[in-house]
């Protein structure tokens, strides 16, 4: 049966998360701003985590919940490849992945925190607690 765990992450790809800290896009901003500090339905959300060989835009622990932010590079081919890879090795370890485009943040906030609030419900819909 294969772990539910991944190792922990190599100094290379926590550096790579800092960097991306530092380096936020608009729309990473936007989300963030309305995640941290647990805003959101009193989720705790890290930015840039670091999980192993990926970093992941945003991440709730106790969801096992990870929000992903997509610009145009990801209308690439290959990189839509590789952003599926991505999505079912890190099923593989239990944690579920949303995707959304910078353009639905920087648009329609509203509907994506929604979106992450059902993302955040277990499947019988009541309440999940983080």
């Amino acid at each position: 049966m294969p772990s539910k765990r991944m190792r922990s992450s190599s100094t290379e790809v926590q550096q790579a998360a800092r960097r991306l800290r530092r380096k936020e896009t608009p729309a990473e901003t936007i989300l963030w701003r309305a995640l941290r500090r647990n805003q959101l339905d009193g989720l705790h959300f890290r930015r840039q985590h670091a999980l192993g060989r990926f970093v992941l835009d945003f991440y709730c622990a106790s969801l096992r919940l990870a929000v992903e932010l997509d610009g145009e590079v990801h209308d690439d081919v290959d990189q839509a490849a590789r952003d599926h890879a991505r999505s079912a090795a890190l099923a593989a370890i239990s944690i579920r992945v949303i995707r959304f485009r910078n353009e639905e943040v920087l648009g329609d906030l509203g509907s994506v925190l929604d979106r992450i609030r059902r993302a955040a419900r277990p499947a019988n819909g009541s309440p999940s607690v983080p």
